[in-house]
This record gives C-alpha cells, sequence and structure tokens, in this order.
C-alpha cells in the first residue's frame, strides 16, 4: 500500500504479497542418540539465537524488534524540483522489488514544500504511525536533529541522503563528497583561466547542507589562486528559472566575466540561458549532469565540467534501510564516488538523454549489485 500526505490530505492504493512458510523435520534412532542430538540442538539453538540477535543490533537505531513486511517513510522537504521527482521515482521503483521479495509492505510520502518545521511535523507523524524506516533528505542541516533522534531512539531506521543532518543518530548517512564537488568544480575553472579572472559563484539555496559543503569545497581551491576575484555570488533555488534571473541581473551589473563556478546543474543551465539571451559571450563554466545544461553545452560548444548527484541515492537509502532491518551491519556512512562529465564522455550522456525528463538529470544505471558494492565499504 501507497500511503501519501500532502497539503491535500492521505491517499492510499492497496497491494499484495506472498507469505513464505518454513517446513520442519526430525528424526531419531536410539534414546541415547536422541538425547545427545537434543542436547546438540539446544546447545545449538542457544547460539544461533545469540548471534541473530547479535546481528540483529548490528546497525544503529536498530532495535531487532520489527519484522518484515516493513511500512517505509519518504519524508521529502519538496517535490517540485523535477530532480526530486526523478529521485522519489527511484525510491518508489526500489520499493516495489522489495515488496515482490516480501520484505516492504508499504510507502508512506510526505512533502513539506520546502518548510523545514512542517518535514518535522510529518516526521513526527510518521514516528507515531511507527513505521519502520523513515528516508530523509534534510531541509535543515540542525532543525530536524531531535525528531530524526526520537525515531531513533524507537527503533525507527533512519537513512539520511543528500543534505544531511548534524545529529548522528541515524542509521546511515549516504552522499557524495559535497566538498570534493565544489573543489573539483573549483580546480576545474581555475586551470581553464589559468589561475586568474573575474568570476561569479552560483550556489544553491543557503543553509542546505549540500550547497553549504559544495562552496565550503571550493574556498581552499580559491585561495590557492588568488588571481581569481570573486565579484559576486548568489544563491538561488535549485531551478532554471530563478537561476536564469539572478545572473540576468548580475550581467547587467558586471561587464566583465571570465568565468562561473556553477555548483548546480539547474544553475548552470539558467546562466548560460541568460548569456544568450543578453547577447554576451559564454564563459568557461561548471555544473552538473542537468539534461538541458549538457544539451546546452554540446549545443554552443562550451567548455565545460560537470558532475552527479545520483537520483538513485534515493533507491540506496530505501534499500540500506531494510538491510538494517533485517539484521545486517550497514556503515554510518555510504560515499558514493562522484563522476566527471566533460568533453570526452558528455556524448555517452546525451545518447541517453530522450529517457529523462527534458529539465531532468540524466543519471547513471544503478542495481542491487551496485548497492551490496556501496554498502561493503
Amino acid at each position: 500500500m501507497y500511503i501519501i500526505l500532502d497539503k491535500d490530505g492521505w491517499q492510499a492504493r492497496s497491494c499484495c504479497r506472498n507469505e513464505k512458510g518454513i517446513d520442519m523435520k526430525k528424526s531419531a534412532n536410539t534414546a541415547s542418540l536422541r538425547s545427545r542430538l537434543l542436547a546438540g540442538a539446544a546447545a545449538a539453538a542457544t547460539l544461533l539465537a545469540f548471534s541473530a540477535g547479535t546481528a540483529s543490533a548490528a546497525a544503529n537505531c536498530i532495535k531487532g524488534d520489527r519484522k518484515a513486511p516493513y511500512t517505509i517513510g519518504w519524508a521529502n522537504i519538496y517535490s517540485v524540483p523535477t530532480w526530486m521527482k526523478q529521485t522519489e521515482g527511484t525510491i518508489s521503483a526500489e520499493v516495489e522489488e522489495l515488496k515482490k521479495a516480501g520484505l516492504v509492505k508499504d510507502l508512506m510520502i510526505t512533502d513539506a514544500q520546502g518548510n523545514a518545521q512542517t518535514q518535522i511535523q510529518h516526521i513526527q507523524s510518521m514516528i507515531d504511525a511507527n513505521v519502520d524506516a523513515i528516508v530523509v533528505i534534510a531541509g535543515s542541516s540542525n532543525a530536524l536533529d531531535r525528531v530524526i533522534s526520537d525515531a531513533c531512539d524507537k527503533g525507527i531506521a533512519v537513512v539520511n541522503f543528500d543534505s544531511l543532518v548534524n545529529t548522528d543518530k541515524v542509521t546511515a548517512k549516504i552522499n557524495t563528497d559535497s566538498g570534493e564537488w565544489g573543489a573539483g568544480a573549483a580546480k576545474w575553472l581555475s586551470d581553464q583561466l589559468g589561475g586568474k579572472g573575474k568570476i561569479i559563484v552560483m550556489n544553491g539555496p543557503a543553509g542546505i547542507s549540500v550547497s553549504d559543503d559544495r562552496r565550503k569545497g571550493a574556498q581552499p581551491v580559491l585561495d590557492a589562486n588568488p588571481g581569481l576575484e570573486i565579484i559576486t555570488e548568489t544563491n538561488t533555488e535549485y531551478n532554471v528559472a530563478p537561476a536564469q534571473e539572478a545572473m540576468t541581473s548580475l550581467l547587467f551589473a558586471n561587464p566583465e566575466i571570465d568565468g562561473v563556478l556553477s555548483l548546480g546543474g539547474a544553475l548552470s543551465a539558467g546562466s548560460v540561458m541568460a548569456f544568450d539571451r543578453q547577447g554576451r559571450d559564454q564563459v568557461p563554466i561548471t555544473g552538473e549532469n542537468a539534461r538541458q545544461f549538457l544539451e546546452l553545452w554540446k549545443e554552443k560548444g562550451l567548455k565545460g565540467w560537470a558532475t552527479m548527484q545520483p537520483n538513485w541515492l534515493g533507491a540506496l537509502s530505501v534499500y540500506t534501510a531494510v538491510q538494517a532491518l533485517e539484521g545486517k551491519d550497514v556503515p554510518a556512512f555510504v560515499k558514493v564516488p562522484l563522476p566527471v562529465i566533460d568533453d570526452s564522455n558528455i556524448d555517452s550522456y546525451l545518447a541517453r538523454a530522450d529517457q529523462f525528463p527534458a529539465d531532468g538529470y540524466i543519471y547513471s544505471d544503478y542495481d542491487q549489485a551496485l548497492f551490496d558494492k556501496l554498502l561493503a565499504q
């Protein structure tokens, strides 16, 4: 069953699953042999019970008292950006696979519409409903700490990905290295400009950990290249329209711009469109795997660099939560490697463009083998 909570209320759709039974057989030959077998079985059962208890508590927040099929909560901070819609799609797809295996029963989805306080209320509603796991992208790095900790204390598996909370009272945090993301982008731009020039920095929303961490990661590279002058920087939503509007204003105010350190794919697409609309020559620009940005890059022959925040981090988070509930030991932090998109491989991404929304992100393939490999680190 899917249970969806948004501003319009609860909606539910039913689904079914198969139950599995276990057949047990016993045999014995003589009273003496039976006695020895029973004694050995008792010892083995004691050892098995101890081992199972140990495994069930292997991951943080897990108490071993929850049984499949599980109810999963997806506490979304907002669903409007296409990246979020695609991410939710991977979550729903993973839930369907886990339903087939008899491991998941329900998926509860909430949409906080960008409000961290609303997200806290939604997470509390999931705790009150006694869901087995909560998957969350945090709308604030610190505001959610108390409610997340409360969920953990109640034995709910909590998996936090993309935008992270400060508290470590979670089952797992899953992310790429946002600092590495920012450093890689800044290094490429510095190399393109020979360590000198006037640049604009485009950031995502302030206060969101993934945005703040990318910016922090770029700073040491910028410090090491004092010839790079940041003439201005801006924070916008991860959407093309506000990014284009912000860059348009900056173009009017700054007649000389040598490069754009953009720390988000939609931000890059908006920037390129603003330069184009104002009749300005394009400059070297960094970005992300947003389809629109990659297509503009190829169409206009840009000097570009990009990386990727895989949408399937959502699917991996659901899989991780279920593995933890099943008694598997999962890492407290799962680091997902960052790919690099440049002129050498951009065509391979664009070759798959028609599989993704026009305003979406072209993300890499994923499967259970990849997830198991990442959880084995």
